[in-house]
């Protein structure tokens, strides 16, 4: 299942209510170059796709080709179907659109392909090792006790602790409030 942002939610949810599926206008939040990072990211993934417009009929327009002709954005089957909604036809664009699909070029493989995660092997004697052991301790670590051990800042604690050890490295970290201790922060033992 594709992992969307809100605002790609947001703009699959507004197409999936309109019979054409058309996914314009966009959320007025969304501007400028956030917009077509937005939309060129759910066109890469398949998402969203561009189409000619029906100027006649009064489709929004995304952007205009060279040639002057309007182009629209389509939810595509696969975008219903990241926001969990079944396709009632056959993905065929707009109802009444007179134009072929556009061409849109392929995306460069090199930046959308997900390759798996190197494994990581942890260096001893830094203050993340150090950091992970005070928290892989039976009774766990606080921020007082790890500030104290490793000279940082509690707020420096907590980012690495969301960051370089659940982000990065993919470790569950508990926590619990100890009565006379305050909130102590556990890991498994490896």
């Amino acid at each position: 299942m594709t992992k969307l942002s809100d605002t790609q939610a947001l703009i699959l949810s507004a197409a999936a209510q309109r019979d054409n599926r058309i996914a314009l206008p966009l959320p007025d939040s969304l501007r400028g170059g956030a917009a077509a990072k937005v939309v060129g990211a759910m066109i890469a993934k398949g998402l969203l796709r561009e189409t000619a417009a029906d100027l006649p009929k009064g489709e929004t327009v995304w952007r205009q080709t060279d040639d002057g002709h309007g182009i629209t954005l389509v939810a595509t089957d696969v975008g219903l179907a990241a926001i969990g909604i079944e396709p009632d036809d056959a993905d065929t664009g707009p109802a009444g659109a007179t134009g072929a699909p556009v061409e849109v070029p392929a995306p460069d493989t090199t930046t959308t392909t997900e390759t798996a995660p190197k494994p990581r092997t942890l260096r001893e004697g830094t203050k993340q090792a150090t950091l992970i052991a005070m928290l892989r301790a039976p009774d766990g670590a606080t921020i007082e006790e790890i500030a104290a051990a490793l000279e940082w800042r509690p707020h420096t604690i907590r980012g690495a602790i969301a960051g370089a050890l659940k982000k990065k490295l993919g470790l569950t970290i508990t926590t619990e409030k100890v009565e006379g201790r305050g909130r102590t922060y556990h890991l498994p033992p490896a």
